[in-house]
């Protein structure tokens, strides 16, 4: 398209070229004619009127107010015009300009151009926000405004306010926990950026930095066992042991092999049969004759009490029949009622002299509580000592019941003199398993190559 304007262009500057088209000044030309147009109607508004002249108008006064902040007419002479007296002297000069504006050689320190690009050149105003200057409800508030003053000027109170007058005032108690400046409000802001030195120990410091540590739990401090990680065998247990130690050792598996035989014997008893409660042949013999001799003897008795007492039996029917129905007097009644009512003052008076004979009773009282209490103590303590002991006690951890293993022992003619005769007993790992399960319960020998370490060979 563009190659041939210019084509066109190059044709038309040619010598001897006639332009077919009419000269804009020609008579009878189109363009000279004048265009009939309605101009009442919209769309002919924009399309073929000039509006130049307003658009130049505008744009002149929008200039006024970006580079002088208003009209030039509305300006006052002074912000206008000015009095030129001439050039400055060179001393007054200098004390007229700052020293931080010039240079080192004494020229004008000159503004950078990208500053001067990021300033506002602009002296229009920002536009107001309507929406930062409204309020919600503005007309029911201001009513409300306006009811409360007139409630005031009258010297009537409200009945909300009223409720937080009559309302109690709650004395709140400060944690511990909670810093020195949650407290103060007037204490000032700490700058952790800042260049002075701040107390390493203020705990408002250290929740600000984050080099506050956290609180260590109190269960966290207790030990969930008392048991060593690893029990150690007695000296006795070792492969050579001395005389003493062996002896202790044997008297320790001697008393638990006592502790054992003791609790059988007691099941043997308690499943043991009484002799006198086993039967005889007398009492089997008495046992299969019983009710057979003396039956006929016990029916015809029986048949002679109850003729006898069948009379009585109807005579006492009749009478109680008769009492039944007879009614009760007015002097029967009175009696009765002065019976209770003397019985009601005979348990107020056993209460009132029981109250004042405690009142000598004080001395025994006191003793008493105090013989309570210290039993409730005593309880509390052994109850403490028990759960202490059960730490130390292997805990319920399936449906099967915990077996202590037997101590593994030597006797005396069955020492080793030396580790080439010693003879391996038990197993390590059976002894390490039994010790994390159970706990104290399993402080029998260890294998016998384990306890080489616990202790040395002292004779041969």
């Amino acid at each position: 398209m563009a190659a041939r304007r210019r084509l066109k262009r190059v044709v038309a500057s040619q010598p001897g070229f006639i332009n077919l088209k009419s000269a804009p000044g020609a008579e009878g030309s189109a363009s000279t004619r004048r265009k009939r147009l309605n101009k009442n109607k919209k769309k002919n508004w924009n399309k073929h009127i000039d509006i130049d002249d307003v658009d130049e108008f505008l744009e002149d006064v929008r200039h006024q107010q970006r580079t002088t902040g208003g009209l030039l007419s509305e300006k006052p002479d002074d912000s206008l015009f000015f009095l030129d007296v001439g050039q400055p002297k060179k001393a007054e000069q200098k004390e007229a300009e700052p020293a931080a504006g010039r240079t080192r050689k004494g020229r004008a320190q000159r503004p950078l151009r990208i500053d001067l690009i990021l300033q506002h050149d602009s002296l229009v105003p920002a536009p107001k926000d309507v929406l930062a200057h409204q309020q919600p409800n503005a007309k029911k508030l201001r009513r409300i405004a306006q009811k409360a003053e007139q409630l005031a000027a009258r010297g009537v109170v409200p009945r909300r306010q009223k409720l937080l007058l009559n309302r109690r005032t709650v004395t709140r108690t400060t944690r511990k926990s909670v810093t020195e400046a949650n407290n103060n409000p007037d204490r000032e802001y700490y700058d952790i950026w800042g260049q002075e030195a701040k107390d390493p120990a203020d705990p408002w410091y250290l929740q600000q930095t984050g080099k506050k540590r956290v609180k260590r739990p109190e269960k966290l401090n207790e030990k969930p066992s008392v048991l060593p990680a690893v029990e150690v065998i007695a000296p006795g247990g070792s492969y050579n042991p001395d005389f003493l130690s062996h002896q202790a050792l044997l008297k320790e598996a001697h008393e638990v092999e006592v502790k054992k035989q003791k609790a059988e014997d007691k099941i043997v008893r308690q499943l043991a049969v009484n002799k006198d409660d086993t039967a005889t042949e007398e009492t089997i013999l008495r046992e299969q004759v019983e009710g057979l001799v003396e039956e006929e003897e016990e029916e015809e008795e029986e048949d002679d009490e109850d003729e006898a007492a069948a009379p009585d039996e109807e005579e006492g029917a009749a009478v109680g029949a008769i009492t039944l129905s007879v009614k009760k007097t007015e002097r029967q009644r009175k009696k009765e009622r002065a019976d209770k009512v003397k019985e009601q003052r005979r348990q107020a008076n056993r209460h009132r002299s029981d109250q004042r004979q405690q009142l000598f009773q004080l001395r025994s009282i006191k003793t008493s509580i105090k013989q309570q209490e210290q039993d409730t103590k005593d309880k509390q303590k052994i109850r403490k000592d028990n759960q202490e002991a059960e730490k130390a006690q292997p805990r319920r951890l399936g449906k099967l019941k915990f077996k202590a293993q037997d101590m593994e022992v030597q006797l005396s003619d069955e020492l080793a003199g030396s580790l080439r005769q010693l003879k391996p007993e038990g197993s390590v790992l059976k002894d390490r398993l039994r010790s994390l399960s159970a706990g104290p319960q399993t402080s029998g020998a260890p294998h016998q190559m384990d306890s080489l370490h616990l202790k040395p060979q002292t004779h041969h």
